[in-house]
């Protein structure tokens, strides 16, 4: 028996040396993880309301640390084929960028995601990282599977061409990019996240297994499956619907040509880097926006960084203090400050005052 409830998340027949990405797999059968467990609920929920109209929202735990996964998937990944981590020559190099980075590299602990984890995060050698790479494609491959039972059950049960699915992510991961782990910071490998939508009506027929590569963003779910459903559309949802992408296969009128993203980095009990960054309470926050040239990112306090994306997609230089790019980084700077206007509260602007009331405005 385990020694407390968290150790279900050590390795087979764990070595006391081994002290984060292990290629053995987890000591909890396949049959009783909790990708199988959450499968095994969403599939009892469907068979009770397979004759009438049902919502379900299947939300798995994984690939999420513990990184740790049981067989067959733990070897189904060969850790030598894993892509090596994009990241600075040291630590120490990595940190110059900016305070906030010099903070995790120096802070974030093995032990958040590796059950025998001990160090720093930082500290993973290319070996170790490729490890934990091959182990995070094999619970994505977990996932997969089990996603493959809920959708036979649908095609069984003549429910699969009328069911809109949506796969989607809360988060993304470092998994040892730029010396991280989690989902952390400013950079791309933290925020891009999947977004694949099946619609099953035949005139989304023409532009299915289409790779989009117009921007989108997480606020864009609400107003899809609104729209699907025939229901109005709030005005206070910040996303748009991606049906004509669905319909049409291409963006519609004025879609968006950036994407955006904020992180509060305000201390928490496992994480305090305002001391370390000089921030206090309510400046521990940053913004991001990019297209596929620039990438901005702004700090309620404290300077910007700017990236150069076709010269320097990895990210490592920062050109805002080089007079070359002052232009393009107040164009940016420019773009942000309307976004967050456009997007500030808005539950009142749709109406209007009148002597007999609020008036809905169009």
């Amino acid at each position: 028996m385990p020694e407390t409830p968290d150790d279900m998340w050590l390795p087979r027949d764990a070595d006391p040396d081994e002290i984060g990405a292990s290629e053995k797999p987890s000591s909890v059968p396949a049959e009783y993880s909790d990708t199988s467990f959450f499968t095994e609920k969403a599939l009892e929920y469907l068979h009770g309301v397979r004759h009438k109209p049902w919502f379900l929202h299947l939300g798995y735990y994984r690939p999420h640390p513990p990184f740790i996964v049981p067989e067959p998937w733990n070897s189904m990944y060969d850790p030598k084929d894993s892509p090596e981590p994009i990241r600075a020559e040291s630590v120490e190099k990595e940190g110059e960028q900016h305070p906030l980075l010099d903070f995790y590299v120096k802070n974030v602990g093995r032990d958040r995601f590796f059950r025998h984890g001990q160090g720093l995060g930082a500290e993973m050698s290319i070996d170790e990282v490729k490890q934990m790479r091959a182990t995070y494609y094999g619970l994505m491959s977990e996932v997969d599977a089990h996603l493959g039972r809920v959708f036979d059950f649908l095609e069984e049960t003549g429910q699969w061409d009328d069911t809109l699915i949506i796969f989607t992510s809360d988060h993304a991961e470092q998994l040892g990019d730029h010396h991280l782990l989690g989902k952390i910071g400013y950079f791309d490998q933290s925020y891009h996240i999947p977004m694949i939508i099946r619609d099953p009506r035949p005139q989304a027929d023409g532009s299915r297994g289409v790779i989009v590569r117009d921007f989108t963003e997480t606020v864009d779910t609400m107003p899809t499956i609104l729209e699907w459903m025939g229901l109005p559309i709030p005005r206070t949802c910040d996303g748009g619907s991606l049906s004509p992408f669905l319909a049409e296969g291409t963006a519609p009128e004025g879609w968006r040509t950036e994407v955006h993203y904020e992180f509060d980095f305000r201390n928490i009990f496992y994480s305090k880097p305002e001391e370390h960054v000089g921030t206090a309470l309510d400046d521990s926050s940053l913004a991001v926006i990019q297209d596929h040239d620039y990438k901005y990112v702004h700090f309620a306090k404290g300077d910007p960084l700017f990236f150069d994306l076709k010269n320097d997609p990895g990210q490592f230089n920062n050109v805002a203090g080089d007079p070359t790019y002052r232009e393009a980084m107040l164009t940016y700077a420019q773009k942000m400050l309307t976004w967050r206007m456009r997007y500030m509260d808005r539950t009142l602007t749709g109406y209007a005052a009148t002597p007999e009331g609020l008036l809905k405005r169009a």
